[in-house]
């Protein structure tokens, strides 16, 4: 997983409240092994009935052209456990998402698959859609180590984060790497109940 500690990229707004996780990612495109899943993200918002690009869609204006940040609304991410809706958003190519409040399920998605959900008062992420809807194209600035957000005008806003999530995502760790570096550990408890508790390594009848 790549390490995230500072990110500085255009910013999308998307003002659309209680996006969950089957608008993120449409079950009927299933799960197709070895795709860019990147292309169903947000389809519905994105595209019409017929597969054309949406002329109001803010994914298809030029000045949003290679967002690492999403600015949403409130509940985003609700829905059903759909680990697939992360892909989505980190195919597409983003890596942070910032509202006033996730999904549960959908943070701890986020977290495990590299992408950081930024949680700040609904007042804050209003006003930051507002400005990136007025300077399309302006970048925000996210600073894992510092818990700090930066807006395009230079306000700087803190957020909270879990303190193992954040250790986990700043050094690109995911649950199984960090299993690993406690291999030797690991086999030398195993070893010990093997010795200690031999019918527990062994069971009668096995």
């Amino acid at each position: 997983m790549e390490p995230f500690r500072q990110l500085r990229s255009i910013a999308i707004p998307l003002g659309v409240p209680n996006v969950d996780t089957d608008r993120i990612k449409p079950a009927r495109f299933g799960l197709p092994s070895g795709v860019d899943y990147g292309q169903f993200m947000l389809h519905d918002l994105r595209f019409d009935e017929a597969g054309n690009p949406r002329a109001d869609s803010v994914f298809h204006r030029p000045a949003y052209s290679g967002a690492r940040i999403l600015v949403a609304d409130t509940n985003f991410g609700c829905g059903s456990s759909r680990e697939s809706a992360v892909w989505c958003l980190r195919d597409y190519g983003f890596r942070c998402v910032v509202a006033p409040s996730f999904g549960d399920i959908f943070t701890g998605n986020c977290f495990k698959q590299g992408l950081l959900p930024v949680v700040l008062p609904a007042v804050e992420v209003a006003a930051l859609r507002r400005e990136l809807e007025e300077s399309p194209g302006a970048e925000v600035e996210v600073d894992l180590g510092a818990q700090e957000l930066r807006t395009p005008s230079g306000a700087a806003h803190r957020f909270e984060v879990d303190p193992f999530r954040k250790h986990c995502l700043y050094e690109g760790i995911d649950e199984l790497t960090l299993t690993a570096r406690h291999e030797q550990a690991i086999a030398g408890f195993e070893e010990q109940q093997a010795s200690d508790r031999p019918w527990v390594a062994d069971p009668p009848g096995r």
